[in-house]
């Protein structure tokens, strides 16, 4: 028998009956594990601490968990973890709710200055949403575009398409599915009512009908029984009434492993080893915890192909609705553009008045009322106005149905200009999308291809372990953390092929100081030509260490110059190269030219520079392993010979923080030791080192 790895929708629903009794519990940190798992450090006035956990991954789980169970909290919280901490803490949890009959729960709690929404989709990849009351998210574990519903960052949350709720139907609609289904009892009780599996052959055994049972030769009375302990269930979970279960298998009397749990006794499970509880969160808690605890088994089993190959699958149906909608959006800029075309003497008659109007000290109210009262006499240029926007200086015309917002002083042309460029603008994002989709269908038929290899026996043995070889530390299951953070880790940074080390400011303020605190006289400065890049300082010596001349090599200087550019506006605008120069300390100064301004970061550079041209970006992520435990980022030549294994990035689609997490999940694959990556690699960590804007993974 399979284990249990993901919570049903029954499930759920009766744990959602008994979480309503922790409403009013107070909510004092959130952690974050890996980038599936969530922690919420709870108080309340008569249980004391309580720990809720909802895990997206696998498991696909949600529970109060035992205080002593919980892991301890990792070192330095995500950026998801710290946002939710800004919004909930000492937040009031107001209502847990299942939405509909789906595997999603939905969390409420309310602050005196902001209420938020928590969702937990345990269903496909999972995922955490959070959102206002106006259900806009703030932020969510992992953007979603599909062509059904979006799923990201300043988008307004769509829950997906409602499904059939045997958990309120009645009994004219149970009937009507029954009788629409062309298959046996179990599968339209599974399919058709949304029951599932494992519920669909409980029903039938409860109402003791025989589950293969074609839906054709069933009756009225039939249905009748099916319907009646569909209610004697719907009455159990919604009273709460649970006798709750975790079944066991066993061999030779002995438990061998924990395979179920439910919130009520199953007659599919009779005369399996079971412990009864009164609390399904408690046998919840301690499923998931057995389960958790069991050890690896020894040896290699079959890869999860149909995992992988699912995976890539939802990767390309998401891409291919991103395309669809770049399609669609640039149709319709372009659309508005010719619209202006073809209504030229109508739209240039407006503009001018408009136009004419302002000039002669016209206020935009009034003008509004102008167009408007014009428009009530069935004047038609009046009535193609719908608004004016003085905040932009902007009037909006209708035609043909279609709004478009025109700037008066750029008349018919310019405007019809701007509409086209902006096409242009989203079929360049369209051409990425389509690069991307390009190289996931190349994954999808690598994973294809692999499967093909192992089902007929021609996949390649693993090499033999090469004696003299270092630790294989990919395959360890167990690898050591050996970490010390040092004083230069909140900058940009990366030690060259040669050992120097270069940092590089975040921000202004980060610029300020390296070139106040850290610069030395033996160092160098380097900055991209391209406006928007960071302060980059190729270091001679450590703070610690008296500054003195040092004959620095060609080599580091390049991975410095490659830095600078990498994390310039070059990387930002899709280029893949730009010019840096260098200079010396003494070159750089905060005195700005007479009649001129430095704006905070900025510097006046002094003397001649040291120019190195069309100087190509390069950035790789790696995982060290020794003498440190740690996430490695720079020029790939600077990192690849510190680390077990890495990344290389170009610009392209992903933004930071996606990126990141796509990084994450594939150091997580090729890693045997998860709990490890998850301690010192997580995908904030992984952020620190990839470049401000889009970037993809290099294949």
């Amino acid at each position: 028998m399979d284990q249990k790895r993901a919570m049903s929708s029954v499930d759920l629903r009766a744990l959602v009956t008994e979480l309503r009794d922790y409403e009013g519990a107070k909510l004092d940190k959130a952690y974050l594990y890996d980038d599936d798992m969530l922690r919420l450090k709870l108080r309340d006035f008569d249980r004391g601490r309580l720990e809720l956990i909802v895990e997206t991954g696998d498991p696909k789980r949600a529970h109060m968990a035992d205080p002593d169970r919980v892991p301890d909290a990792p070192g330095r919280p995500p950026n998801f973890a710290m946002m939710l901490r800004n919004r909930l803490s000492g937040a009031d949890l107001v209502d847990v709710r299942q939405y509909e009959f789906d595997r999603i729960l939905v969390f409420e709690f309310a602050r005196e200055d902001t209420d938020t929404l928590v969702v937990a989709e345990l269903f496909g990849d999972g995922n955490v949403v959070v959102m206002n009351k106006d259900r806009e998210v703030i932020d969510c574990l992992d953007t979603v575009r599909l062509k059904s519903r979006t799923v990201a960052p300043g988008s307004v949350y769509g829950f997906p398409s409602s499904r059939f709720n045997p958990m309120t139907c009645s009994r004219a609609a149970f009937d009507t599915k029954m009788r629409d289904s062309d298959t046996d009892i179990v599968r339209t009780l599974a399919t058709q009512h949304n029951l599932g599996g494992l519920w669909a052959e409980e029903l039938c055994s409860r109402a003791g009908i025989e589950k293969e049972l074609d839906i054709d030769d069933a009756d009225e009375a039939l249905f009748a029984e099916l319907f009646a302990a569909l209610e004697r269930l719907r009455e159990s979970i919604q009273d709460g009434a649970f006798d709750s279960r975790v079944y066991w298998e066993s061999e030779d009397g002995d438990r061998t492993r924990p395979v179920d749990v439910t919130p009520l006794p199953m007659a599919e499970h009779e005369g399996m080893d079971c412990d009864s509880y009164d609390r399904f969160t408690g046998a919840l808690d301690d499923y998931f915890y057995e389960l958790d605890r069991e050890e690896p088994t020894p040896g290699s089993s079959r890869p999860d192909f149909e995992e992988e190959i699912a995976k890539f699958e939802r990767i390309i149906d998401q891409q291919q609705g991103a395309i669809e909608g770049f399609e669609q959006e640039a149709a319709e800029v372009r659309e508005r553009a010719e619209l202006l075309y073809s209504n030229y003497d109508l739209v240039d008659e407006i503009l001018t008045t408009v136009r004419e109007a302002r000039e002669s000290g016209v206020p935009w109210e009034e003008l509004e009322a102008t167009f408007r009262e014009a428009a009530e006499t069935g004047n038609e240029r009046a009535e193609r106005v719908v608004s004016v926007t003085p905040e932009t200086g902007e009037v909006t015309v209708e035609l043909d149905e279609t709004r478009i917002d025109l700037v008066p002083e750029d008349g018919v042309e310019k405007n019809a200009d701007r509409l086209y460029q902006e096409a242009k603008r989203v079929e360049g994002k369209k051409k990425g999308a389509l690069a991307a989709i390009e190289d996931t269908r190349e994954d999808l038929a690598d994973a294809k291809q692999r499967r093909e290899d192992w089902e007929a026996g021609d996949s390649e043995p693993d090499p033999e372990p090469d004696e003299s070889s270092d630790t294989d530390w990919l395959d360890e299951q167990n690898i050591p953390i050996r970490y010390d953070e040092q004083w230069y880790e909140r900058f940009r940074w990366f030690h060259t092929s040669d050992g120097f080390l270069v940092i590089g400011g975040r921000n202004a303020d980060q610029n300020e100081e390296i070139v106040k605190k850290y610069m030395e006289s033996g160092d160098r400065f380097f900055h991209a030509q391209a406006h928007g890049g960071p302060v980059t300082v190729l270091k001679a010596t450590g703070p610690s260490e008296p500054s003195r001349d040092i004959d620095l090599p060609d080599s580091s200087k390049e991975e410095a110059a490659r830095f600078a550019v990498t994390h310039s506006s070059v990387w930002k605008d899709g280029k893949f190269d730009g010019d840096v120069y260098m200079v010396e300390p003494s070159q750089v100064s905060k005195t700005p030219e007479s009649g001129e301004y430095l704006e905070k970061g900025g510097f006046t550079i002094r003397g001649d520079r040291t120019y190195f041209e069309s100087t190509g970006i390069d950035c790789a992520v790696g995982i060290q392993c020794e003498p440190e435990t740690r996430v490695l980022g720079g020029p790939k030549r600077a990192i690849e010979d510190e680390v077990e294994t890495y990344i290389e990035l170009e610009p392209g689609q992903y933004a930071q923080n996606d990126i990141a997490k796509l990084l994450y999940r594939e150091f997580k694959r090729r890693f045997a030791d998860e709990s490890f990556l998850r301690k010192v690699a997580s995908p904030d960590r992984v952020q620190e080192f990839c470049p401000p804007g889009g970037s993809r993974l290099v294949e």
